[in-house]
């Protein structure tokens, strides 16, 4: 049974990151890491965006083609234009 207070996996997909960052209140960390004791799939999901976060860390704009590069700096244009 969902009490009041917790999460759901929507809820957690959208704090991720924060809880990544060290953002979250110490309230809605300890949600955070009640919700992943319980989910095994939101748990996969925060191990795939740490590897993301590794993996990108890693890339350098040389790595790039030129293709790829204009292919992001298209999805960010996009994107910033979508939240204007």
């Amino acid at each position: 049974m969902r009490r009041r207070n917790d999460l759901v996996c929507q809820e957690v997909v959208e704090l991720v990151s924060d809880y990544l960052e060290g953002a979250l209140s110490r309230a809605d960390r300890r949600r955070f890491k009640a919700h992943l004791r319980k989910c095994p799939n939101c748990t996969n999901y925060l191990e795939q965006m740490r590897a993301t976060i590794r993996a990108t860390g890693s890339l350098h704009p040389d790595d790039l083609t030129p293709e790829v590069r204009e292919e992001f700096t298209e999805l960010f244009r996009r994107w910033r234009d979508e939240g204007s």
